[in-house]
């Protein structure tokens, strides 16, 4: 049986990433598990500890009881402490223990995910205890696990699947979070518009537009008078949206015309993820 038609393309945007993820960690050698990866504070071991922590939490399995040291620098807040909990319980895991619970768990999701007969709205359990629906359980492991895997293949040196189903999900959660990282984080003035476009493997070109009340939408339509226009490659603008890299680090791959202050405040804050 397959899944609902509103899951599908999140599954199979997860299952191209997590197959891409096991082809590119199946030849590693042991040094090369312990490489730096973008993701502050994560080596390639600990970004393959956490899909396969997040994955396990998806088939219902209960966590680990571990506790963390205390001079992880990286862990900041209640969120980023329940996340590392699956990767610190796995650190000193070897590569071929690694691979083999990676693949044994992808195995077991991919045979959940054929068989999935709840509904879209149906309550699933979210991290730190809170719910969430299947469907938004579903867009986020998919956009995490592309997330991941770019994290991967930056690591790695092996580029690749920058247009791929799960960058499309990327896309659209970027995009759904904009409107506040215009109007509400980097304080865009009332009554003005900004527009933001991006070129590269995906492409979009859009305006958020604040109200008079501060309230920011987005849609299709070019603005003739932006008070801030932005312009920068896909690539550049997913490092920033996941907080790999620092505005300044690549200044010159970004283009902006306009207010120099709000463009900004907008690129400062454009990371969202934890």
């Amino acid at each position: 049986m397959t899944v609902h038609p509103s899951l599908q393309p999140y599954a199979d945007a997860w299952t191209h990433s997590a197959e891409a993820i096991s082809e590119l960690v199946q030849p590693l050698v042991e040094g090369e598990w312990n490489r730096a990866t973008p993701c502050p504070g994560w080596s390639v071991r600990d970004i393959v500890s956490h899909l396969i922590g997040m994955e396990d939490e998806m088939l219902g399995n209960p966590r680990p009881i571990h506790t963390l040291p205390r001079d992880l620098y990286h862990v900041r807040g209640d969120f980023a402490r329940y996340m590392e909990v699956q990767v610190d319980v796995r650190r000193h895991h070897t590569g071929p223990e690694m691979t083999a619970e990676l693949e044994y768990t992808l195995i077991r999701r991919n045979r959940q995910i054929r068989n999935e007969t709840r509904a879209p709205d149906t309550r699933v359990r979210a991290p730190l205890g809170a719910e969430q629906s299947l469907e938004v359980a579903y867009r986020m492991r998919a956009f995490d696990t592309w997330c991941h895997e770019q994290d991967l293949r930056i690591a790695l040196g092996v580029p690749g699947n920058l247009d791929s189903p799960g960058a499309l999900v990327a896309r659209d959660v970027f995009l759904e979070v904009l409107p506040k990282t215009v109007a509400k984080d980097a304080g865009a003035p009332p009554n003005s518009a900004v527009v933001v476009d991006v070129h590269g493997p995906v492409e979009f070109l859009r305006t958020v537009r604040v109200d008079a009340d501060g309230r920011g939408s987005v849609d299709g339509s070019p603005s003739l008078g932006p008070v801030v226009a932005l312009a920068l490659d896909w690539e550049t603008y997913v490092r920033l949206a996941c907080g790999r890299v620092r505005p300044a680090a690549v200044a010159d791959r970004v283009k902006v015309e306009g207010d120099a202050a709000l463009a900004e405040a907008i690129l400062a804050t454009l990371a969202f993820t934890p």
